[in-house]
């Protein structure tokens, strides 16, 4: 059986796609077999399999389907049939948020270091505690994203300590960062690891391995 991993939000702008997209080009590299659920009904990912089998047929092919509504039966059956199953959900309180995670072996949730961003955890946070009852062994993860890049900017540290209010999410080690190249990637198709910029996909290589090893910070 296949892991589902949930990627979600409470709000729009957290980079969720980008993350989403990321996670199953960068679990494709490692050689798992790959479905992209685009329970978002703005179908971002989904045009980004959709281009990335168009414009590159030579990369490891990430599979898509949309799902809307009660996505709970085809997530159970992809993931009999895949790796992983990676779900990209709308970025507001959604169904497919709320049934998604009580089905979900994995669930990354993507914050800005912003205070409109970190202002959504206690909603969040109550949201995924009443999914915990139907699924006790759900595994949540909160990951930084588009953290800035300058060293002198304590706004990462900040949210991080931010996170930390909230125990019922597991702190990713990994931080995601400010860098063009993850729009540049997208438009084109592609995840970073398989750009020309070795930061951005040494980013997502450790995305991937912490969620493989189940690490946390």
């Amino acid at each position: 059986m296949g892991k589902i991993v949930v990627v979600t939000s409470q709000k729009g702008g957290p980079g969720k796609s980008t993350v989403a997209t990321n996670l199953a080009s960068g679990l494709s590299h490692q050689g798992y077999d790959v479905m992209l659920v685009d329970a978002d009904r703005q179908m971002s990912a989904l045009r980004w399999s959709q281009d990335r089998a168009e414009k590159n047929p030579d990369l490891p092919l990430v599979h898509s389907v949309a799902c809307y509504d009660d996505i709970r039966p085809a997530l159970k059956d992809t993931a009999g049939r895949y790796d992983f199953v990676v779900v990209d959900t709308a970025g507001r309180d959604s169904k497919e948020m709320r049934l998604g995670m009580t089905v979900a072996d994995q669930l990354v949730v993507p914050f800005r270091p912003s205070q409109f961003d970190l202002d959504t955890l206690m909603a969040l946070s109550e949201i995924v505690t009443e999914a915990m009852y139907l699924n006790p062994t759900l595994d949540v993860r909160a990951i930084l994203n588009m953290a800035p890049t300058h060293r002198a900017s304590s706004e990462a540290s900040d949210g991080l300590e931010y996170l930390a209010e909230y125990p019922v999410f597991k702190t990713m080690k990994t931080v995601l960062h400010d860098r063009k190249v993850y729009r540049d990637a997208i438009e084109d198709g592609r995840g970073v690891v398989e750009m020309k910029n070795d930061k951005a996909a040494d980013e997502i290589r450790q995305l991937v391995q912490e969620l493989l090893d189940g690490k946390t910070a």
